[in-house]
């Protein structure tokens, strides 16, 4: 769905500009002198001309846009309110509501000076805590009833410098008292944060217009939706747009996450998924090169992290990871290595297992088809290489496989899956109806265009079930929706992303604009955009969809209906699903690694909603201790269940995925065999419906 807009959508134009900026009320520093230059100017109306011509929305440049941007810039320098103080807000107030007429008219200035006034904040609170780590850590007192407030976002701005002092004084006292929890002494401790403080100085010192530029050209773009982005000529260098940052050294999907970088998702058969050692939700704290020095990168910007974990094929690259496992305030990481290189195509290829269930006294031969992605051998396909790979082609083997094997259905394996091909999408659905609409892409003048499949005869008929989860996106989305809506296969596990929208990549004069103009929609004109596909039967997630997925992204487009391209038809599942539901529960109820599910995202839920921690180090490590308990003690009733010895303490080290995601044995895939009994249970009630 790449494609390019017209070189007439862009305008050469150049505003005049006569902003005069406020005095800064520091010292001068090296970035004071930095002003946009005329290339960014030029960028910048180009943006506004293509965002009003071009996006999705069309939404209007206008006074309540204004006001969105300007909340949108606070929230990306400052999103824990530790920087700016009341002062400096009141000063940036009167521009609240006229970020629009300085955008139309080439006017960057305002957003420079705000960068500017945010280093020299930022400059402040990096000398205060050198200052506060010079006295010594032996010196905090550890013992006081005192807290930090560690979820800021909606916090009043601190009065003044004195406010922010006795912020930054618990900052620092907290990430003192992490480390000690995790393990390291005083001195250790006093050498790596000063070591990170000065690191931040000095990148400080470092900053570039261009830096600038991208910061508050994105906070703009971004109030349009989250997918449309400016990137900067490095950047556009450097990420993997239509991969969302892909990165194609260690196959991993980041984000920014306040001063950490996390993993978002793991590319399948990507040298980070291989590894094993690495997941959803890791914090990246250090990277180094080969056996180089480990850099500490916690408050680095993000790109900067991506060119430090990009390299050559080949060469290896060793990350400090915080996991995802460990509870909020538990620092402990572990050291990765993983060999860069990029993802193969016969890696992703779909592969296919059979399992057998005992249902109730009988034995069922099932077909498991695991589609890590939608891909297609462009290259290949368009040199009419006959034996060109692409999903499509390699699930049709497979079931023809499956059925010379008599098994009793198919299980259709999409978790993790972050798309790929539409036009496999659309393929694959082709297998599974006789012919019809497959998908409907409408863009931004209205027009719907609809993706058939025209093949005819379906190519397997037979029961079948789709299993997604919050990491099932894009492509995925497309068929899990299209079988729900033909009533094809049942569709179970968790609410899918929400990945519901095309992007298209306009060359700038200066660095590339991606852009949304198009959404896409079910056959029943349902949107995948924001909600997903709610599946027939839901299974405990293993993430947490308020931090994951298309609806955890700020300002994302929301779900809407169109035009049905498919009449309604009978549903067959939908006399049974009741008495489905009802004996998924019963099955379930106790089944250990469902129990486990349930329990670990009631932990994380439970402990995101705290709003302060404590800097008393008794009561500290009581509630960490208390944690590490209620973990040890889900992870060895899981091990019971499995008839494995019970852990004496947890294993930081390899406990990092979660059963679910465990796909090298099948038969012992909770959620697989629990998709299979489903499954069944339907054959055996229709059958019954069928006799009377």
């Amino acid at each position: 769905m790449k494609r390019f807009l017209p070189r007439t959508a862009l305008l050469f134009i150049l505003g005049a500009t006569a902003f005069s900026s406020f005095a800064a009320t520091t010292s001068p520093n090296v970035w004071d002198g930095l002003q946009p230059d005329r290339d960014q100017v030029i960028a910048s109306l180009n943006i506004v001309e293509l965002l009003k011509r071009h996006h999705y929305n069309k939404p209007p440049l206008n006074d309540e846009r204004s006001a969105k941007i300007y909340d949108s810039y606070l929230k990306t320098l400052d999103p824990a309110r530790m920087y700016f103080t009341a002062a400096d807000i009141d000063q940036f107030a009167p521009w609240r509501t006229q970020f629009d007429d300085f955008l139309k008219s080439g006017e960057l200035e305002p957003g420079f000076t705000i960068y500017k006034r945010h280093l020299d904040r930022l400059k402040e609170r990096l000398d205060f805590a050198l200052a506060t780590l010079n006295k010594g850590v032996d010196k905090m007192d550890f013992n006081t009833d005192e807290s930090l407030e560690i979820d800021r976002e909606k916090s009043p701005w601190a009065k003044d410098s004195t406010a922010l002092d006795d912020l930054w004084r618990k900052k620092v006292k907290d990430e003192v008292l992490r480390l000690k929890i995790a393990g390291k002494d005083n001195k250790a401790i006093q050498e790596q944060l000063t070591k990170r403080y000065k690191n931040q100085l000095m990148r400080l010192e470092q900053t570039r217009s261009e830096d600038i530029f991208q910061a508050y050209i994105n906070a703009f773009a971004q109030t349009y939706d989250p997918h449309t982005q400016y990137l900067s000529p490095d950047s556009a260098e450097n990420f993997d747009i239509n991969m969302s940052l892909s990165l194609e050294g260690i196959g991993a999907v980041l984000q920014s996450d306040n001063d950490y970088v996390k993993v978002v998702r793991l590319v399948p058969a990507g040298p980070a998924e291989k590894s094993k050692q690495i997941a959803t939700s890791d914090k990246i704290i250090g990277v180094a090169q080969g056996k180089g020095e480990m850099v500490d990168v916690v408050g680095w910007r993000l790109d900067e992290v991506v060119k430090l974990i990009r390299g050559p094929k080949g060469s290896q690259v060793r990350l400090e990871v915080i996991p995802s496992t460990n509870a909020p305030n538990d620092q402990t990481s572990k050291i990765v290595t993983i060999t860069r290189e990029a993802v193969k195509l016969e890696d992703q290829a779909a592969k296919k297992s059979e399992i057998t269930i005992d249902h109730e006294g009988k034995n069922y031969k099932l077909g498991i088809i695991d589609v890590p992605a939608f891909y297609l051998d462009f290259k290949a396909y368009r040199a009419g290489d006959p034996d060109y790979k692409s999903t499509t082609r390699d699930v049709k083997k497979l079931i023809a496989e499956l059925q010379k094997d008599k098994v009793d259905g198919i299980v259709i394996d999409l978790r993790n899956n972050g798309g790929g091909s539409l036009q496999e999408a659309t393929e694959l659905t082709g297998l599974f109806i006789d012919q019809g609409p497959t998908v409907l892409v409408r863009n931004s003048d209205g027009r719907v265009d609809v993706l058939n499949d025209d093949e005819g005869k379906a190519f397997y008929t037979g029961p079948m079930t789709v299993l997604v989860n919050r990491l099932s996106a894009s492509a995925s989305e497309i068929f899990a929706g299209a079988m729900q809506d033909y009533h094809r296969a049942l569709i179970v596990g968790g609410q899918t992303f929400g990945k519901g929208t095309v992007q298209t990549i306009q060359p700038l004069n200066h660095g590339e604009l991606k852009l949304t103009l198009a959404k896409f929609y079910r056959v029943s004109g349902q949107s995948t955009q924001h909600q997903g596909v709610i599946p027939d039967i839901a299974y405990p997630s293993i993430v947490d969809d308020k931090e994951i997925g298309e609806s955890a992204l700020p300002d994302s487009m929301p779900w809407d209906t169109i035009k049905p391209a498919l009449k309604a038809q009978a549903d067959p599942f939908k006399p049974f699903l009741d008495q489905l539901r009802t004996r998924h529960d019963a099955r379930t109820e106790h089944n250990a690694d469902f129990v486990y599910a349930r329990e670990r995202l009631a932990l994380a839920q439970e402990l995101m909603k705290e709003k302060t921690v404590s800097l008393n180090e008794a009561k500290r490590r009581a509630q960490q201790t208390s944690i590490e308990n209620r973990q040890l003690a889900m992870e060895n009733a899981l091990r019971k269940s499995k008839g494995q010895e019970p852990l004496k303490e947890l294993k930081k080290e390899d406990e990092n995925t979660l059963p679910e995601e465990d796909k090298t044995k099948p038969q012992d895939d909770a959620y697989l065999t629990e998709s299979g009994h489903i499954l069944i249970d339907y054959l055996n009630l229709d059958s019954q419906v069928a006799k009377h």
